[in-house]
């Protein structure tokens, strides 16, 4: 049609992505976001291979060509992140299998970065930082009020930022004073208490600075494009903050908030159970992490050097 415009020509590359991501949602069901970690794996893998080019090279694959994305990759990723590259590509591998595209075998042959249980401590501030923080947040704009109530509710309930941008304005039930919190990858709800402050905050950001849009989602862009809010945008929200506060924060995301609480909570004589059902916990071991951060309980925990070491 003339004038019209031209359909974006569709690669290989997507073709395969795309069948590799129904392959996901159907037979493994994977939630959202974990899909699109994986696709996104898929599709550095097929791009560092040329495979737009030359398809038919993923035939003659092998573990050294394997190893060599490996190995870039290692190259700007943390030893976690990579571990998690490695899984995709042997699942990736296990499906280009089972459609004849690469000989099998070739998912086993690819090693793992090793990770020991406990080698880093979470990343928890000082509460009255973590105070000072919320308090520097200029509450006369829009964003600031919008951001003020996101870090909040971190805050008081140790929330992740893909749970607080999928809020809704149904999971707030302000008669019953309670919050129900989803849970993208436990695709169960988690219901808390609604406190006076974070419900001051939520209502002071919906009537005084949240767009007029039909949408349900609690937070939205302040600025165009009008829409929901995405979880690196928490992140970014947070850089920002911290920046402007000129406080001793080194960390880099707004999960340290979450660490924070739950570090004041068993500072302040809270039971393990009762921190791990607040933060969503499943089993007492991820909660168990902050009991390496109560130093004090740990410095009563320690044993008496023998004399010749001070001698």
């Amino acid at each position: 049609m003339r004038g019209g415009l031209a359909a974006a020509e569709t690669k290989p590359r997507d073709e395969l992505i795309g069948a590799y991501g129904a392959f996901l949602g159907r037979v493994r069901g994977l939630a959202e976001s974990t899909l699109r970690q994986h696709c996104s794996t898929a599709a550095e893998f097929l791009e560092f291979f040329d495979y737009d080019h030359d398809p038919v090279r993923l035939r003659v694959l092998g573990p050294r060509q394997i190893e060599s994305f490996v190995t870039a990759m290692g190259d700007r990723q943390s030893r976690a992140s990579l571990q998690h590259t490695v899984a995709h590509l042997r699942s990736l591998l296990r499906f280009l299998t089972s459609r004849g595209d690469v000989v099998p075998g070739l998912d086993s042959s690819i090693d793992t970065p090793r990770l020991y249980r406990g080698e880093q401590l979470p990343r928890a501030l000082a509460w009255e930082t973590v105070q000072a923080f919320l308090a520097a947040i200029n509450r006369s704009t829009p964003k600031g009020l919008r951001d003020y109530a996101m870090f909040l509710l971190i805050a008081t309930y140790g929330l992740r930022a893909s749970e607080v941008v999928a809020l809704r304005l149904d999971d707030i039930e302000w008669r019953a004073s309670r919050l129900c919190v989803p849970r993208p990858k436990a695709k169960t709800p988690l219901h808390l208490p609604l406190t006076e402050e974070v419900g001051a905050a939520l209502l002071d950001y919906l009537r005084r600075a949240r767009p007029a849009l039909s949408r349900r989602e609690v937070f939205l862009r302040a600025r165009g494009p009008a829409g929901p809010l995405k979880p690196t945008a928490v992140t970014e929200a947070f850089q920002d903050w911290r920046r402007r506060g000129v406080l001793p924060i080194q960390q880099q995301g707004p999960h340290c908030l979450g660490h924070s609480l739950a570090v004041h909570l068993l500072r302040q004589g809270a039971s393990l159970k009762a921190i791990g059902d607040l933060l969503g916990h499943r089993s007492a071991e991820s909660t168990c992490i902050y009991l390496r951060l109560h130093v004090e309980d740990l410095r009563d925990a320690a044993l008496a050097l023998p004399q010749e070491v001070w001698s």
